[in-house]
């Protein structure tokens, strides 16, 4: 299937002229990887490569020390935002393959800048957003007014399939601590307090809290403190939990649950809980079906075509979703494994490995051919923005 657009041939040449010093970007991320708010080699990167196509670079945008904003063409028409995440996973690195969405990103910029040149009929806009695992760097972008005056934001993200709309679950961080009073565990265990214990009704209760979710709803933590030494009965624990569905509404129910469970336990110890809930919510994605439909047909006018729904879906979340409730925004998915190739999890060592190969690169070159070309069509038809708006207003 052909573009529709009668720049897209400048596009797809620009695509391929760019694709030696893209690939590089890429991997030169992906072998440096850098935890949320910490990315500075990668985020150093991704703005000198747009300073050097043309673009104008704002460091530190909205005040986040690695996010930045780059923006090329002046105004007078509409603004088309393309979405960059570079940070990685602790332990794992690049096990989500934000070295591609951000190579996507600044590649698709690169590409627009090379079929502009200086007359671009609106503005393209880089926006690097940090700490999308867990910092939510778009929603301190959000807040700081960076998005203000963007008509529509487009972003890919890799995957082991290709998907233009998976949901995506609103997600609320919880920190729980419970308090008791440290004695010998063997002398005097009485004069004790168990924080321990607490910690460990808790998660019981939340086992069986877990029976009665919706089908749709996770609940999911880790314990980051368990006490000092075996003969200590523990003072103080503590754990950080994540509650996640496809409504607000029930997100806040889950984390009003959650402190009942935490409050039961502590209870039955005689210790003191604390619940401290993270600033934020994650929200969950609004679809923009027009603006999908034109990547779609853009994505396989470049040779890749949506896969079948996958036997399950991906239920994530993402700071994205907050975007999706500002502003017209998609993140289809694009699948980075060879055709035969063992389906592989996100957040894992072997999804890492796979974000690096050739393969993925040649998918990450798609997929900035199918953001520009998007863009394009969003800065130059005018009834596409329109559509989108309206579809995003009837969600709302």
């Amino acid at each position: 299937m052909p573009p529709t657009n009668p720049r897209a041939r400048d596009v797809l040449a620009a695509a391929e002229r760019l694709a030696p010093e893209l690939d590089a970007l890429s991997r030169r991320i992906h072998a440096h990887p850098e935890l949320g708010f910490m990315e500075v080699q990668a985020s150093a990167w991704l703005a000198e490569y747009l300073a050097a196509h043309g673009f104008a670079v704002e460091r530190e945008a909205g005040e986040v020390a690695t996010a930045f904003r780059a923006t090329l063409g002046a105004g007078g028409g509409p603004t088309v935002a393309l979405l960059a995440e570079y940070d990685a996973l602790p332990g794992i690195g690049h096990g989500c393959g934000h070295n591609l969405i951000a190579t996507a990103a600044a590649g698709a910029g690169a590409i627009l800048a090379a079929v502009f040149g200086g007359t671009a009929p609106g503005r393209v806009q880089v926006i690097g957003t940090p700490a999308e695992e867990g910092g939510g760097g778009k929603v301190a972008l959000l807040d700081a007014g960076v998005f203000r005056g963007v008509d529509a934001a487009l972003m890919i993200h890799p995957a082991p399939w290709t998907r233009l709309h998976e949901d995506l679950l609103g997600r609320l961080k919880l920190t729980v601590e419970f308090f008791g009073r440290p004695a010998h565990a063997a002398a005097n265990p009485d004069e004790g307090v168990n924080a321990l214990d607490a910690m460990v009704l808790h998660l019981q209760g939340l086992a069986a809290m877990r029976q009665q979710l919706r089908p749709d709803a996770r609940l999911h933590g880790i314990v980051t403190h368990g006490g000092d030494a075996p003969n200590i009965i523990p003072e103080h624990t503590a754990g950080v939990f994540y509650v996640r569905a496809l409504r607000q509404e029930y997100v806040r129910e889950l984390a009003r649950r959650f402190e009942a469970c935490a409050e039961g336990a502590a209870t039955a110890t005689g210790c003191r809980v604390k619940v401290t809930p993270e600033a934020f919510l994650y929200d969950p994605m609004r679809p923009n079906p027009a603006l999908l439909d034109r990547f779609r047909a853009n994505l396989a006018a470049v040779g890749v075509a949506e896969d079948p729904s996958p036997a399950r879906p991906a239920l994530a979340s993402s700071d994205v979703g907050n975007v999706s409730q500002a502003l017209p925004t998609i993140q289809p998915w694009v699948g980075i494994l060879p055709p035969g190739a063992p389906e592989v999890a996100f957040h894992t060592r072997e999804f890492r490995d796979a974000a690096a190969t050739d393969h993925a690169h040649g998918r990450m070159r798609a997929a900035a051919c199918a953001l520009a070309l998007t863009a394009l069509d969003a800065l130059t038809d005018p009834a596409l923005l329109r559509a989108a708006r309206e579809e995003f207003e009837r969600a709302g």
